[in-house]
């Protein structure tokens, strides 16, 4: 397969093609292909059912992922679009938003694109960095065994722990998510969805997030009765329940 340039195209370039209508998205899978639970890689398909887009699915494996696509990335979520191959979750929804302007937009505008590079931003650095060592063991233990020794090689050295001691004491840091989360939770006291009365791409950034752990792991992160909680349901009924429909840990 040849691969074109990676990366957000310019309008111009997405302007003056016909975009493909084989759309291919390769996502991280544990053991179960059906388990697939990258935060990232739920940006995107989110972003993509946003659009409206017709895709199919890859579930990959990690020790998988390097013979996807080397000249695109090492890491999932990877869409192939017609004659492009585009790695990265924010990379992705800004060439869905520049190749499909004539399909729901993701940002709405100039601002609401700042905004969701904003909330991105702190959805990796204040919740998911919060979140990947209350349930990295979790993770490990839904992956195939070869998946599982990549993973403990890989994360114990960048936790500078094992996996189970990085997750001991979780319930404990539960006030700390929630910290964390506050922003969130007063603003949707207010409003069903960050995005306003819709939903937008600042949603599907924290809903990713979230998604990683519901699929991921059996451990309960937020209060399903709070703001966040009712708002992430109403997530998860978006599109027919499309995210819904893969099972909870």
């Amino acid at each position: 397969m040849m691969f074109a340039q990676i990366g957000c195209p310019t309008k111009a370039e997405t302007h003056n093609r016909e975009p493909d209508v084989s759309r291919i998205l390769y996502e991280l899978c544990g053991a179960e292909a059906e388990r697939c639970f990258s935060p990232f890689a739920w940006r995107a398909r989110m972003a993509l059912l946003h659009k409206g887009l017709e895709f199919e699915r890859r579930p990959t494996p990690f020790t998988s992922i390097a013979r996807i696509a080397p000249e695109a990335g090492k890491t999932v979520p990877i869409l192939v679009d017609g004659d492009r191959t585009i790695c990265d979750s924010w990379a992705i929804a800004c060439h869905l938003e520049d190749a499909y302007p004539d399909r729901p937009s993701l940002f709405g505008g100039d601002g609401g694109h700042a905004a969701a590079k904003l909330i991105e931003s702190w959805a990796n650095a204040a919740i998911s960095s919060r979140i990947v060592q209350m349930i990295v063991k979790d993770i490990h233990d839904i992956l195939a065994p070869e998946d599982q020794a990549y993973f403990r090689a890989s994360r114990e050295p960048r936790l500078g722990k094992t996996l189970e001691a990085a997750q001991e004491g979780r319930e404990d840091r539960l006030a700390d998510l929630a910290t964390a989360l506050l922003p969130m939770h007063l603003m949707l006291k207010s409003q069903p969805f960050i995005g306003g009365a819709a939903p937008m791409h600042t949603d599907y950034l924290l809903f990713g997030t979230l998604q990683w752990a519901r699929v991921a792991s059996p451990f309960s992160l937020i209060d399903p009765e709070s703001p966040i909680g009712q708002w992430f349901e109403r997530c998860l009924d978006l599109y027919d329940g499309h995210a819904r429909a893969v099972k909870a840990a």
